[in-house]
C-alpha cells in the first residue's frame, strides 16, 4: 500500500526546499545538465513554427450598431427569447471593437507569432451585397496596422457564421445566391486587405453553421428536412469554391487561400493496422459533404447513395468550383471520433463514447489528445496536403477568479499540454503542420451557450471588461518562448 505523507511530514522528511517551485526547477535543470540534454530539446517544434491564437467577429467585437454595421443572423437569433443561454447576446461581447489595441498588447505579451481573426460580413456589406461600407473595413485596417506594428502576422477568416440578415431574408444558405454573394464579398475584402494579409480562410466550420438549418440550435434556428439540409451544405461548399476563385482574382500576388473546417478527426480506437486502415476510410467518408468534396471536387458514391432522393442538386461546374485548388487546410480539432474496423461494406464503425468518458466543462468536449495527431496525419495522407494549420484547439473550464486575482485553470493546462504533445508527435513524423491557433485569446460569446462557458486563456470580467491572464496564458507563453514543451 502506498503511504501518503502530508505536506508538513513531506517537508520534515525531505526538507522545506521540497515544497519550493524554484527548488524543483533547479533540480530539473541539474538533471538535464547531467544527461547533456536541455528541457526544451526533446519536444521542440521546427524553427519558424507559428504559434497563434484565434477569435471570431461576433464573439468578441460587440459594437453591433456602430459605424454602419448591418444586422447579422446572430443579432436576430440571440434576441429571440429562449434561443440562447440566459438570453445572452453579442451586443457588447468583449468590446474588442474599441479595445483591440489592448488585446493586441495581450498577444504581444504572450509572444504570439500570428493571430487569426474574422471579418464581419455585415460590417463591410450591411445588406450582404451592393454598396460597401467604408467605415466597416476601416476597423480591420486599424487592427491590421496594430498587429503588424507588434510583429504579429494576421490570418483572416472571411466568414465565421455572422451572415447578414438581409441575405437570410432572401433565403440565406438555402439559396445559391448567397454563395455568389459570398464570393463577391470575399473578393472585395481580399482586394483591400491582401497588402497586409497573406493568408485568407474562406469559411469557418461549415459543418457547424449548416447545423443552424438542421438542429435549430444555432442561427437562423431552422429545422429543414434532409433534402433542404443537404442543399444548404452544398451551397456552403460552393461558396468556399467561388470564394477561392474570387480571392485569387482580386488579391495581391503571393496571397494564400484555404479554409478552416472542423473535420471529423477519426482516431483508431487501438493503433493496430486494421483499426488504422478503418480510421483512414472513415476520415474520408465522415467528411464527405465538406472537406472530402473540396479536396476531391466530387461527392463520394457512398455519400450520394446514403442521401438517395435527398441528395443535393448540383452541376459539373459547381463541383469544379468546389474543387478549386487551395494552398493550405485549416483544421479545427477538439475531440476524437474513435473508429474500429468491422466487416460491414464500409469497413469501419464509430465507437460511441461511454457515459463515463472524460470531458471538459462543455459536455461535448471529450478529451482525446490523439485527435491532434491522427486528424492532420490522415488528412495529409489522404489528400496529399502540403500545408496544414490547426486553426482552433482549446477547452472550456470553470474559470473562477480567486481572492488573489488569479485563475488557476490547471485542467486547461492539462488539456493543452497533452494535445500539444500529440501535435508534436505528428510534426516530428513529418506531418506538414505549420502553425497552431489556440482557441481562444479571450473568454467570449459562445453562441447559444452565451457567456456560461469560458474558452479563453485570458479571463474577461464582462461587467468591467477587465482582462486577466489565466494560468493557461502563462503556460502558453512558455510554450511559445521555448518553441516546444519542456
Amino acid at each position: 500500500m502506498l503511504k501518503r505523507f502530508s505536506r508538513r511530514t513531506f517537508a520534515r522528511l525531505f526538507g522545506s526546499a521540497a515544497l519550493a517551485p524554484a527548488a524543483l526547477t533547479n533540480i530539473a535543470t541539474s538533471a538535464s545538465a547531467q544527461t547533456g540534454q536541455s528541457a526544451t530539446t526533446a519536444r521542440s517544434f521546427p524553427k519558424g513554427f507559428l504559434w497563434g491564437s484565434a477569435t471570431a467577429s461576433y464573439q468578441v467585437e460587440g459594437a453591433v450598431n456602430e459605424d454602419g454595421r448591418g444586422p447579422s443572423i446572430w443579432d436576430t437569433f440571440s434576441h429571440i427569447s429562449g434561443k440562447t443561454n440566459n438570453g445572452d447576446t453579442g451586443d457588447v461581447a468583449d468590446d474588442h471593437y474599441h479595445r483591440y489595441k489592448e488585446d493586441v498588447q495581450l498577444m504581444k505579451a504572450l509572444g504570439l507569432k500570428t493571430y487569426r481573426f474574422s471579418v464581419a460580413w455585415p460590417r463591410v456589406f450591411p445588406q450582404g451585397t451592393g454598396t460597401p461600407n467604408p467605415k466597416g473595413l476601416d476597423f480591420y485596417n486599424r487592427l491590421l496596422d496594430e498587429l503588424l506594428a507588434a510583429d504579429i502576422q494576421p490570418y483572416c477568416t472571411l466568414f465565421h457564421w455572422d451572415l447578414p440578415q438581409a441575405l437570410e431574408d432572401k433565403g440565406g444558405w438555402q439559396s445559391r445566391d448567397t454563395s455568389e454573394a459570398f464570393a463577391a464579398y470575399a473578393g472585395y475584402v481580399a482586394q483591400h486587405l491582401s497588402d497586409r494579409v497573406k493568408h485568407f480562410m474562406t469559411l469557418n466550420e461549415m459543418r457547424s453553421f449548416v447545423g443552424g438549418y438542421s438542429s435549430g440550435r444555432h442561427a437562423p434556428g431552422l429545422q429543414l428536412p434532409p433534402a433542404g439540409v443537404n442543399q444548404v451544405r452544398h451551397h456552403a461548399v460552393l461558396a468556399h469554391g467561388l470564394g477561392v476563385q474570387a480571392i485569387r482574382a482580386h488579391a495581391k500576388p503571393g496571397t494564400k487561400v484555404g479554409l478552416a473546417e472542423n473535420a471529423t478527426a477519426t482516431v483508431p480506437v487501438i493503433e493496430t493496422p486494421e483499426h488504422i486502415a478503418a480510421a483512414r476510410k472513415a476520415m474520408r467518408e465522415a467528411n464527405a459533404g465538406y472537406l472530402t468534396a473540396i479536396m476531391e471536387g466530387r461527392y463520394t458514391d457512398a455519400y450520394l447513395a446514403h442521401a438517395a432522393a435527398d441528395a443535393p442538386k448540383f452541376t459539373d461546374a459547381d463541383m469544379k468550383a468546389i474543387g478549386s485548388p487551395i494552398d493550405f487546410v485549416g483544421l479545427n480539432v477538439y475531440t476524437p471520433s474513435y473508429i474500429r474496423a468491422d466487416d460491414s461494406a464500409r469497413g469501419f464503425a464509430m465507437v460511441p463514447a461511454p457515459a463515463s468518458y472524460p470531458h471538459m466543462m462543455s459536455n461535448w468536449l471529450h478529451v482525446g489528445p490523439e485527435a491532434l495527431y491522427w486528424g492532420p496525419k490522415l488528412a495529409a495522407e489522404i489528400w496529399n496536403i502540403k500545408e496544414i494549420y490547426i486553426t482552433e484547439n482549446g477547452a472550456s473550464s470553470t474559470d473562477v477568479l480567486t481572492p488573489d486575482g488569479h485563475v488557476y485553470d490547471s485542467d486547461r493546462v492539462m488539456y493543452l499540454r497533452n494535445y500539444l504533445t500529440q501535435l508534436h508527435r505528428a510534426v516530428s513524423e513529418g506531418v506538414p503542420v505549420r502553425g497552431y491557433f489556440l482557441w481562444s485569446l479571450l473568454d467570449n460569446y459562445e453562441w447559444a451557450d452565451g457567456y456560461a462557458y469560458r474558452f479563453g486563456i485570458h479571463y474577461v470580467d464582462f461587467a468591467t471588461q477587465k482582462r486577466t491572464p489565466k494560468l493557461s496564458a502563462h503556460f502558453y507563453r512558455e510554450v511559445i518562448a521555448r518553441n516546444g514543451l519542456a
